[in-house]
């Protein structure tokens, strides 16, 4: 492969994915920013599957902040004890609902740094919330975002998700970014696939570092 630089690999992909996935969105289920942000503290570490699985009957007894606030860490807890580390998110749940409704009026606010005051949401989390429930330019950088495009050479030397989301934020176009956090998502969900990526299916091992590298050897 001839080397392209940094901005023509991102055109590439950017190109590559508006063609073959124009629609490209959260696999979490939810009707409002509330939910949205309840399924994305349970996903940490965990499917969306098994969480689409789980909110429908803590949505029913949980339906906003004001009902989550109010409730005793066990109740929660039998209702998401399906989900990774039950307890410690039982615990950030209701510590998100108090700090919703003690210093947002119980709505999720829209920027990243209001929902990083509240309990349990890091950067991640709010910049999934800010891009999906409020369609603003966002990169969430979660263990797809931070190893597909550290394979692919999107990131360059990036040790932490900060950096990547940073070098990911400068070279793709704001317009795009939130939709570009989903496809790294999904292509690392389904393609570049951790232990043993797909790469004989993948349309842009043209572009890719590790497929250049090693993929012809071990994908």
């Amino acid at each position: 492969m001839k080397k392209i630089d940094i901005q023509a690999k991102y055109d590439v992909f950017a190109d590559y994915f508006e063609k073959t996935m124009p629609v490209a969105e959260s696999e979490l289920k939810f009707m409002n920013p509330y939910q949205l942000l309840v399924a994305v503290i349970l996903s940490a570490q965990c499917t969306d599957k098994r969480v689409n699985m789980t909110t429908p009957s803590f949505f029913e007894r949980f339906p906003n902040a004001v009902s989550l606030s109010e409730a005793s860490q066990d109740e929660v807890y039998q209702l998401i004890k399906s989900i990774s580390y039950p307890n410690n998110k039982a615990k950030n749940l209701i510590g998100m609902a108090k700090g919703l409704v003690q210093d947002f009026g119980g709505v999720v606010p829209d920027n990243i740094d209001d929902l990083q005051k509240l309990p349990g949401v890091g950067r991640k989390t709010a910049n999934v919330v800010v891009a999906v429930a409020f369609d603003k330019p966002a990169m969430p950088v979660d263990t797809h975002v931070f190893r597909v495009s550290a394979r692919i050479g999107l990131s360059k030397d990036a040790k932490t998700p900060l950096e990547t989301e940073k070098q990911l934020v400068a070279h793709f176009p704001r317009e795009i970014l939130s939709k570009a956090h989903h496809w790294l998502i999904l292509h690392g969900r389904y393609v570049c696939l951790a232990r043993k990526p797909k790469c004989a299916g993948c349309g842009i091992k043209d572009i890719c570092d590790f497929y250049q590298k090693n993929g012809k050897k071990v994908c």
